[in-house]
């Protein structure tokens, strides 16, 4: 399997740190010193429905193809305003699809979760073509009063146009059961039959635990990778991690090892956009030219539950179209 098309797509908004200290007790400083989130996008007047169809959008005409030429449409997403009909539903709906879609909660992990899952299905021949997309808005899990949780988030979504091709690796996908450290809950319709009480409740997160999690289980993941493929650390042209807080992407690089130059982020701009954030960074610097033909690409990711997924690829470079980026 191969990518062959990007898009990602943002809320026009632009929150700074310095506007939340308006009505929180918190400075750009305190932010900054502990995350390295400077800005992020939030959604105000837009749906996170019109950043999934503009991400796909792009994605689609980067690749040359067409909507009737897609086989399945894979959505990473964590919540949205619909339970039901899934988003991936609504998305070939706008785009004018006919063909299976279904929603994955992978968490932060989710689109590398369903990157692995469309691998399966193209080497299957389930499908040739497979559009994936991630939109997250993690900004209305948090409550607004917790400056411990709500400044690290920030909306957006990211679109891959996958294909038959000489491209990913290989895949490494966990598991454990570790619901204490992060979770969010929302409430169901009453019955009168169940006499559980239950209650919507904003984002719980231990942030210490969820940073040894979240480090330890990227290196070992990174680690399992590169010695399954008779890799070394120095052989990896750019490691691509989850833009949760920029401590723990230098704390595994430390590890690893490997200089800061191998480790692009976008967190300064965007905050933490949970399963897309990995997708963005790629559309990113893929239009950017940055992401050259034949690279070695490590992509880790790690998420409430606690969930990691990690892929190996080489890349194969893209041509936009003028105005859309470089090849």
């Amino acid at each position: 399997m191969k990518i062959i098309g990007t898009g990602s797509a943002l809320p026009e908004k632009e929150v700074t740190n310095a506007m939340l200290a308006g009505f929180l007790e918190t400075s750009d400083e305190w932010i900054t010193t502990r995350t390295g989130i400077r800005t992020r996008r939030l959604l105000s007047h837009e749906t996170l429905r019109d950043l999934a169809l503009k991400a796909s959008l792009k994605a689609l005409a980067s690749s040359g193809l067409h909507p009737e030429d897609i086989d399945y449409l894979i959505c990473s997403n964590v919540a949205n305003s619909y339970v039901s009909p899934s988003l991936g539903s609504i998305l070939i709906g706008k785009l004018g699809m006919q063909c299976p879609t279904f929603d994955m909660n992978g968490a932060c992990a989710g689109l590398v979760y369903c990157l692995d899952i469309a691998d399966a299905f193209i080497k299957t021949g389930k499908a040739h073509n497979i559009l994936l997309v991630a939109a997250e808005q993690p900004s209305r899990f948090a409550s607004w009063h917790d400056r411990s949780t709500c400044v690290l988030f920030g909306d957006g979504a990211a679109a891959m146009v996958l294909t038959e091709g000489e491209g990913f690796r290989d895949f490494r996908v966990t598991g454990e059961a570790h619901t204490d450290v992060m979770y969010y809950k929302r409430s169901l319709e009453p019955t009168p039959f169940d006499r559980v009480e239950e209650k919507t409740m904003p984002l719980v997160m231990e942030g210490r635990e969820v940073f040894r999690i979240a480090v330890e289980s990227c290196i070992r993941d990174v680690d399992t990778l590169l010695e399954r493929n008779g890799l070394k650390g120095d052989d990896i042209d750019l490691y691509l991690l989850h833009q949760a807080n920029l401590r723990i992407i230098s704390c595994i690089r430390q590890h690893l090892e490997q200089p800061e130059e191998k480790f692009p982020t976008n967190i300064q701009k965007y905050g933490n956009t949970s399963s897309a954030s990995v997708g963005i960074l790629i559309d990113e610097l893929s239009r950017e030219g940055r992401l050259k033909d034949g690279m070695k690409l490590m992509l880790s990711t790690f998420g409430g539950g606690f969930v990691t997924a990690a892929a190996l690829l080489d890349w194969s470079a893209i041509k936009y179209s003028d105005g859309e980026g470089q090849a």
